[in-house]
Order: C-alpha cells, then sequence, then structure tokens
C-alpha cells in the first residue's frame, strides 16, 4: 500500500471514530438531560444540554440550508487540501479531525434542523466533541503548514 493510501485510510478510521463517538455521546446526553439542564462535573467543565442552530459555538444561529451547503464546501476544501500531499506527516490526522466533526454536526443539522451541543466551560458557549474535532484539525493543520513553511524544513 502506498503511503498515500495510508493516509487516506488512516484519516477515513479517524474520521469515522470522531462520527461514532460524537454521535454516541450526544445520543448519551439527549436521553438523560432536560434541554437547559446543568449538571456539575469535577473539574472546569459541566454538562448542559443545548441545541445550536449555528456552526461552532453558537456563532452564525439560524442561518439553516446554508450551513449545509457551508459545511459540504468545507468537506470539499478538506479533501480537495488532503489530496494535494495526503502523504505529508501528520495530515491524515488533521483532516480525520476536520471531517468527522464536520460529519457529526451535519449528521445532527440533516436530522433534527440543529446541533446538540452539551460542554459547559463558564461563559463560553456549549460545544461539543465534533466542535473540539473540527478547532483541533485546524490547529493541527496551521501547525503542520507552519512546520513546513520553516526554512530548511523537511517533508516526508
Amino acid at each position: 500500500m502506498s503511503a498515500a493510501a495510508r493516509a487516506w485510510a488512516h484519516a477515513g478510521v479517524l474520521c469515522a471514530a470522531v462520527v461514532a463517538v460524537d454521535q454516541a455521546v450526544k445520543a448519551i446526553v439527549e436521553a438523560r438531560l432536560f434541554l437547559g439542564e446543568e449538571v456539575d462535573v469535577p473539574g472546569p467543565l459541566g454538562l448542559t444540554l443545548s441545541h445550536n442552530t449555528g456552526v461552532a459555538f453558537g456563532l452564525a444561529g439560524g442561518a439553516g440550508v446554508g450551513l449545509v451547503l457551508l459545511t459540504v464546501a468545507a468537506l470539499a476544501v478538506i479533501a480537495y487540501v488532503f489530496g494535494r500531499d495526503p502523504a505529508r506527516p501528520g495530515m491524515w490526522a488533521a483532516a480525520g479531525l476536520l471531517a468527522g466533526g464536520a460529519l457529526g454536526n451535519l449528521i445532527d443539522r440533516l436530522a433534527a434542523g440543529e446541533v446538540t451541543d452539551y460542554i459547559d466551560v463558564g461563559s463560553w458557549p456549549a460545544f461539543n466533541l465534533a466542535d473540539m474535532a473540527i478547532t483541533a484539525g485546524v490547529v493541527a493543520m496551521v501547525l503542520i503548514y507552519l512546520r513546513d513553511a520553516e526554512p530548511g524544513a523537511e517533508r516526508g
């Protein structure tokens, strides 16, 4: 198997894992909490069931079909960027996290017209595992490109 094929396979497995865990946790939260209910857990996090019609962290609420189309376009961009150099070290992880998070929230949006959020950190808007995967994927991709932009950086 080529390095590019391995990278695509790894990204696909990570994407599927993110979607599966995201959807499972959302189902558990939906089954056990009432809308707006707050649950204290040890540490800085809390649980609060909320529904979000916007993008990550509640931004651009109420955009509906526009957000579905934006998500599909973002997935196409992720596939394009990843497809340009899938064997770039770490790129499979960034692409898998981004795609998995985007698909996890897209499933919610298509099924219910809104995304289930449940992680509460003080005054920050509620978010979910898919949002965390998207954020981690963006950070990873930026770091990969910054690493490769350094003079003398080697790409494998």
